[in-house]
């Protein structure tokens, strides 16, 4: 029998400062089956940077893709999670 374990990863996103980016970044976590752990926003006239952790058995390059896919998205970077030991 196979174990899927969950993984945890952290993603900075800079997108346009425009009000519908954040409910767009919310559906694509929901619909792409990861569960917001955290979720950090910072907003200058320039640019809206977010910070989300996410976890989920899938592999975050799907969710990385497919945020990088969005209109007002201009860059999305994949922060290494340090491995976690079980004791």
């Amino acid at each position: 029998m196979s174990q899927h374990s969950q993984h945890q990863h952290t993603l900075h996103i800079h997108a346009q400062p425009r009000p519908e980016v954040m409910e767009r970044v919310l559906r694509v976590v929901r619909h792409r089956g990861f569960a917001l752990n955290a979720l950090h926003m910072e907003q200058d006239c320039q640019q809206l940077r977010i910070t989300v952790t996410v976890e989920s058995v899938r592999p975050i390059q799907q969710l990385w893709s497919q945020l990088n896919k969005l209109v007002d998205v201009s860059r999305v970077d994949a922060l290494e999670q340090p491995s976690r030991i079980s004791a």
